[in-house]
């Protein structure tokens, strides 16, 4: 369930944009600094996000800077480091290694499988660090796994759980901002957790794979009611962000959350026309014509 959540770089200024990329650096660092080169791999869009949000809430002091990594060996980039940095690496970590096990037991997915032994080591001691929030996401993922092998179709319970997990991600200690962070987490969690089953909504039922929107894939309005259900999601996750005082950086999440987020939806919609209207215009074989 990753790569939802990124930028829609026309719409923005190229400061904003080279701002952003500084933060994606910065995660890049953290998760090198606290998780060793294999924690890189784990890289993504989405905990940049979480690491923007948090700092723009809390106004930590941040550190920035200079460097050259592998992937950019002849150029130097910005970074910037916080401890908001930090714990969005950790949750970066965790959520790998999660999803690779879940690809596992999906698919089979050998690579799933030794990459998710390749980080058991780093998520045992993130159960160290942060226990209480690791065993509440390991029993939602649990619970979301219940549900999914019983073939349950209520998208307001699978999709729900995950919005709670993404609940207690956005949640990095209890205070003042607790209980908005955990709404927006919630609907994020949710509209991510649909956004996911629309993409792969054919490829699920072809395999035979567990898709909660499957009974609603027969029906004509399919297309309308997915485009209602996560413009709801989106729309209560961004009544909850601009409830919070935040500043720094804010047209960058504002970006994320009003266009960036619709990206892959988009071209999810176009490649589903364009199959559409290919197979439409296939010519009819002899054999069919009366």
């Amino acid at each position: 369930m990753f790569g939802y959540i990124h930028v829609y770089k026309p719409e923005l200024k190229v400061r904003e944009f080279e701002r952003y990329q500084a933060s994606y650096c910065g995660l890049c660092r953290s998760l090198k600094r606290r998780h060793g080169s294999i924690g890189r791999l784990t890289l993504s869009y989405d905990m940049t996000f979480l690491a923007l949000l948090l700092t723009g809430l809390y106004e930590p002091k941040t550190l920035s800077g200079c460097c050259r990594c592998p992937a950019h060996p002849l150029h130097r980039h910005t970074y910037r480091s916080n401890v908001y940095f930090d714990y969005a690496a950790d949750m970066n970590v965790l959520l790998t290694y999660y999803k690779c096990l879940d690809d596992w037991q999906d698919e089979r997915r050998f690579l799933g499988l030794f990459f998710a032994g390749l980080l058991k080591g780093r998520v045992k001691r993130l159960k160290h660090r942060y226990p209480e929030k690791c065993q509440r996401i390991l029993g939602l993922l649990r619970q979301l796994r219940e549900l999914e092998k019983k073939r349950i179709y209520d998208i307001d319970r699978t999709a729900g759980i995950m919005g709670k997990m993404m609940s207690e991600l956005f949640v990095f200690r209890e205070d003042l901002w607790e209980e908005k962070l955990r709404r927006m987490g919630f609907f994020f969690g949710k509209f991510i957790y649909l956004m996911d089953a629309y993409e792969d909504i054919e490829d699920d039922l072809q395999k035979g794979r567990y898709n909660p929107l499957a009974k609603r894939y027969q029906k004509e309005t399919f297309e309308e009611e997915c485009q209602q259900i996560l413009k709801m999601m989106m729309a209560e996750t961004s009544r909850a962000f601009e409830m919070l005082p935040i500043l720094k950086d804010v047209q960058i999440l504002r970006n994320i959350l009003y266009a960036g987020v619709w990206t892959r939806y988009r071209q999810v919609q176009s490649s589903r026309k364009e199959t559409k209207k290919s197979h439409d215009n296939r010519p009819i074989s002899s054999a069919g014509r009366s």
